[in-house]
């Protein structure tokens, strides 16, 4: 390889040039139709398809700079609005399928943690690309190799959806079990109507009396267990296997809510 020396500083005329010249160098099989177009707010600066049909919207910025990605959506949002003319405009030197989702690249030497981390919560197909350009010995002056490199978005936390009582309880597999909990759980909501309360969370059924837990019901597949504060209020695990097991915790289920209604 030859000499080369990487160059800090290029203009955004010449980074729009370089995207321009060099687009499947961002990715294989993308091609540039225009730039500076007009669009709501300002002018996008670069225009590409992708090697699916899919019109790409592409931000650039020569230093890190947060503000793009909310100018880059805004861009999206004009582009995708006019995805169709776009297609007429463009027919004669690029085909592009109206119907393809538009992509949004933010192209910048760099980002800041907190852009990269908002990019997650947006449900548009956001890439990231960094680039440095080099200069090589025996390369006229103004010819720049850009190096262009994909850097990750982190995923979404996935939204858990707390299940109902109900869905607890299918849990059980065996069917006496399940109707003999099920009549536990009625039950024990007539023990005091209307300050009793079943709630469903992630592993369990909470119970509650006045808001304030006072047991806890885990599902199994062939039995249950109940949690409660027993006489010493230590918080202990009952499994209920049959008749006699659940004989014996109810007075200490009832004891635990009393001691909390006082």
């Amino acid at each position: 390889m030859k000499p080369y020396k990487i160059i800090d500083e290029v203009s955004e005329q010449q980074l729009e040039e370089l995207v321009r010249t060099h687009a499947d160098m961002i990715e294989e099989g993308l091609s540039y139709l225009g730039h500076q177009k007009p669009a709501a707010g300002g002018r996008l600066d670069v225009l590409l398809v992708d090697s699916g049909k899919s019109l790409v919207v592409a931000e650039l910025k020569v230093v890190k700079d947060d503000d793009m990605l909310i100018q880059a959506v805004d861009y999206y949002d004009d582009v995708s609005s006019h995805v169709e003319a776009y297609a007429r405009i463009y027919q004669q030197t690029s085909q592009i399928d109206p119907k393809q989702q538009v992509r949004l690249f933010l192209i910048a030497p760099s980002f800041t943690p907190a852009l990269v981390n908002r990019c997650k919560w947006f449900n548009i197909p956001i890439f990231l690309f960094t680039f440095q350009c080099l200069r090589f010995d025996g390369i006229e002056e103004l010819d720049l190799v850009p190096v262009f490199q994909e850097q990750s978005i982190p995923s979404p936390p996935e939204v858990f959806e707390v299940p109902t009582v109900e869905e607890h309880l299918k849990y059980i597999t065996d069917t006496k079990v399940k109707s003999k909990a099920k009549a536990l759980l009625g039950e024990i909501e007539k023990w005091k109507p209307g300050k009793v309360t079943l709630d469903a969370v992630k592993s369990a059924i909470s119970i509650k009396v006045n808001n304030r837990v006072f047991a806890y019901f885990y599902p199994r597949r062939k039995f249950y267990v109940l949690s409660t504060y027993n006489e010493q209020e230590v918080w202990t695990d009952y499994p209920i296997n049959d008749d006699e097991d659940l004989s014996k915790i109810k007075p200490v289920m009832k004891a635990a809510m009393e001691r909390r209604v006082k």
